[in-house]
């Protein structure tokens, strides 16, 4: 059976859904920062944290990270596993956060990159034809 929630606690549902939207909508370039670590990640480890995110991207807005995460969480690139670790986050005081995972779409986004980033290498390589 399922909780059925209050009106007040569906609006408020709402609400952070919808500033949740926002955050991403504003900052495209913060998201892509977020969707190359996550790829990176994913295509290097089988599995990832916020934390290890956190160590690589320049300081991002207060909650744009976990927007991100839920937007690429939604859009079918990344998976939870189900498995939780403690925040290395000092404001957060050891709360746990998510272990997520590419999903095979991910994946494929994640090898796709990679090839295109291969060929963009081995044009720049390339002598200048005299």
């Amino acid at each position: 059976m399922t909780k059925r929630l209050s009106l007040a606690e569906r609006l408020a549902a709402d609400e952070k859904n919808l500033l949740l939207d926002d955050i991403v909508k504003t900052d495209e370039w913060s998201l892509f920062l977020v969707e190359q670590a996550v790829l990176h990640f994913g295509g290097q480890r089988a599995e990832f944290s916020c934390n290890d995110l956190r160590d690589v991207l320049p300081e991002l807005g207060h909650g744009f990270l976990g927007a991100a995460i839920n937007a690429l969480r939604s859009g079918g690139v990344i998976e939870r596993t189900g498995q939780y670790v403690p925040s290395t986050q000092a404001n957060t005081h050891g709360h746990v956060i998510a272990v997520w995972r590419l999903t095979a779409r991910g994946r494929g986004i994640a090898a796709a990159r990679r090839a295109a980033a291969r060929i963009q290498q081995r044009i720049q390589q390339r002598p200048e034809a005299a």
